[in-house]
């Protein structure tokens, strides 16, 4: 009796881990188109911006920003007229690989400088108003509305292309449903940054138009989720480097401005994947 309950265990055993397997037995992925849209919200590092113009030519130190996200709701996140309004991320890409993907896409940040903050400023303004002076770099100034307004508001558009790798994880904690998939993603990208910059300088007339004005890299990782086979959910912590030396600030094109800072950006992502490639 007790060999044949040996037995009657070691089936029941065997029925388990088997169907286990079957079940956490993935479809590949290599092949798949992917898209997704979402949201992000994003901090900054402080920087120095250089302002050059034909009667100025300055510098100021360690400026604060912020992003502007919309607060939330139906209007404008799911308005069809409307959804590039808050700070948006889409993409689309492809798998290659079961574990590898490539992407291109565009991360919809905002940059708002930090108004009525105090900085130090240092080099020449001539412009005729009050704020003609030669400065150094002991000296400071109070960034009113009046003195400068300066935002990449619609947007900071980082365009960029993006390698990334999947690992599934969802077995580690027990999920083995074949209709659930837990990855965990990490990857790099690089691409330009083309902001439609809001800028008042010196009194002078703003300024809020599209220009390609530099470049930026990054890496990341986050968790991804699909379920049905076809849909996901994602989030990623991204950690980036923008460097932009040729940002419009006025209507006259001698008129620049440049800036260098990091970003840390965290997004929430909604979409879809499909096989484009046939499979016996």
């Amino acid at each position: 009796m007790k060999t044949k309950r040996i037995i009657l265990l070691l089936i029941l055993i065997s029925q388990v881990v088997f169907s286990q397997e079957k079940e956490v037995k993935k479809e590949s992925n290599k092949g798949k188109l992917f898209f997704y849209w979402g949201w992000n919200v994003a901090d900054y590092s402080n920087s120095d911006i250089h302002f050059k113009g034909e009667n100025y030519d300055f510098t100021l130190y360690d400026v604060s920003a912020k992003d502007r996200p919309t607060p939330f709701g139906f209007d404008p996140y799911f308005h069809p007229l409307k959804i590039t309004i808050p700070q948006t991320n889409v993409r689309i890409g492809y798998f290659f690989h079961d574990n590898y993907t490539i992407s291109v896409g565009v991360d919809h940040m905002k940059y708002v400088m930090n108004q009525y903050q105090k900085v130090k400023i240092n080099g020449t303004i001539n412009t005729g108003s009050s704020y003609d002076n030669v400065y150094t770099n002991n000296d400071e100034v109070l960034l009113t509305h009046d003195f400068l307004q300066f935002e990449h508001t619609d947007g900071l558009n980082y365009v960029n292309a993006e390698l990334k790798r999947f690992d599934e994880i969802g077995h580690l904690i027990g999920m083995t449903s074949k209709d659930f998939t837990l990855s965990i993603t990490e990857g790099v990208g690089a691409g330009i940054l083309f902001p439609r910059t809001n800028t008042k300088l010196l009194g002078g007339e703003r300024h809020d138009d599209f220009h390609v004005s530099g470049w930026g890299v990054s890496v990341g990782a986050g968790l991804n989720l699909t379920f049905l086979k076809y849909f996901f959910i994602q989030s990623d912590l991204k950690w980036g480097y923008i460097n932009m030396q040729d940002i419009k600030t006025s209507l006259n094109s001698v008129d620049s401005a440049s800036q260098k800072f990091t970003f840390f950006e965290k997004t929430i992502v909604f979409g879809a994947r499909f096989n484009i490639l046939n499979k016996k």
